[in-house]
């Protein structure tokens, strides 16, 4: 029978302020963070997805993008319309200048292609809450590559309904009242 003087076995964790030192902390987030109060990519307000198809001319592609300032432009296929890849436009523009490419060549030239088999997919939807954005673009799916861009996707990712970049993350942190 235990001494009423002394706690049960186990309390003793509860009253030392010292216990709990070993416990590794959650990793944090950006200072960021704190602004999201709870908003989710939706509240970036993306831009519609512009696509591009793979046999499309990279000038065609480069106009489009550059008459709506996109940096990143999405790959689909002609006949399904599936995700195949994206069109990075500063990128493009240093392929397109040391003459990897020409402008009247097709995108597929051009698109950097998905990995699809070995690699995790990210799903990020309009519900994706903004914490779980910064993570995906600080450490990508795995964890160790950044990304500058996500591809806005319904749940079962079967549109594409937009695109959000760092910089837009950025932006909504800075006009969001503090």
């Amino acid at each position: 029978m235990s001494s009423a003087s002394s706690p049960p076995s186990g309390s003793q964790d509860l009253l030392d302020p010292q216990a709990d030192q070993d416990i590794p902390a959650v990793p944090s987030r950006s200072s960021w963070a704190s602004k999201y109060r709870g908003a989710t990519v939706e509240d970036l307000d993306p831009p519609p997805a512009l696509s591009s198809k793979p046999t499309d001319p990279i000038s065609t592609a480069l106009l489009n993008a550059y008459e709506r300032d996109y940096t990143h432009l999405t790959v689909v296929s002609e006949d399904t319309r599936a995700l195949l890849g994206y069109l990075n436009i500063p990128r493009l523009k240093q392929l397109l200048k040391n003459g990897s490419v020409r402008d009247n060549d097709p995108v597929d030239k051009a698109m950097q292609k998905f990995r699809r088999k070995g690699s995790v997919y990210k799903v990020i939807t309009m519900d994706t809450p903004l914490e779980e954005l910064e993570e995906f673009f600080n450490g990508g799916v795995n964890g160790s590559e950044n990304q500058d861009f996500a591809v806005v996707t319904d749940g079962t990712r079967r549109f594409v309904l937009g695109v959000a970049t760092k910089g837009d993350l950025e932006e909504f942190v800075k006009r969001r009242p503090a």
